[in-house]
């Protein structure tokens, strides 16, 4: 696992065109630019664009294994199990706070607008959408515990998506996770 400290690799991520190449890079394993771009809805000079920015910051790279020959360009995340950052560490390097604020805001609304989408009503049938809240009276210990076990969950059905890929009836679908002590009303 790779950890970041890099306070540019918040500013990257924290784009929301760039976010989003990296959602679907962790579903999917592989895909190229166009693949992106279709499944993103944006050009595919935009979608390349994006993905060489990502590189430069060593989060994708090219994945040769899984081109049909030597011009064809795959990408994939270079750390198969995402992004990882220690926030103190960030937080300590020149530029950490100003890039660690502007990664918070953008999270902070990607969240509100996960909740939005997941309650809202829009006429439709979609058996799998849903937003959940339970209260666990539990240690920290045991929340550790229950963080991993999600994760493994979590990266089982990835692992199934990926060797499916996209199309065949799937789609990228947003796995959004909070465990934290019950927050004290603001």
């Amino acid at each position: 696992m790779v950890m970041y400290d890099d306070p540019r690799i918040l500013r990257a991520i924290a784009h929301p065109t760039r976010n989003r190449v990296l959602h679907e890079l962790s579903a999917a394993g592989s895909l190229r630019a166009a693949d992106i771009a279709r499944l993103i809805d944006v050009p595919a000079n935009q979608a390349s664009f994006h993905l060489r920015q990502l590189a430069k910051y060593g989060l994708v790279e090219e994945d040769p294994d899984a081109a049909r020959d030597r011009r064809d360009r795959v990408w994939r995340l270079v750390d198969p199990d995402g992004i990882r950052f220690r926030t103190a560490d960030v937080l300590a390097r020149p530029g950490g706070r100003a890039a660690y604020a502007v990664f918070q805001r953008n999270a902070v609304a990607h969240g509100q607008h996960l909740v939005e989408r997941a309650l809202s009503v829009d006429g439709t049938e979609n058996p799998g959408r849903s937003a959940s809240e339970w209260s666990v009276l539990m240690s920290a210990d045991e929340a550790k515990e229950l963080m991993e076990e999600l994760a493994a969950v979590v990266e089982r059905y990835r692992d199934t998506g990926r060797g499916h890929g996209p199309g065949e009836g799937r789609e990228t679908w947003s796995v959004f996770q909070l465990i934290q002590p019950y927050p004290e009303d603001s």
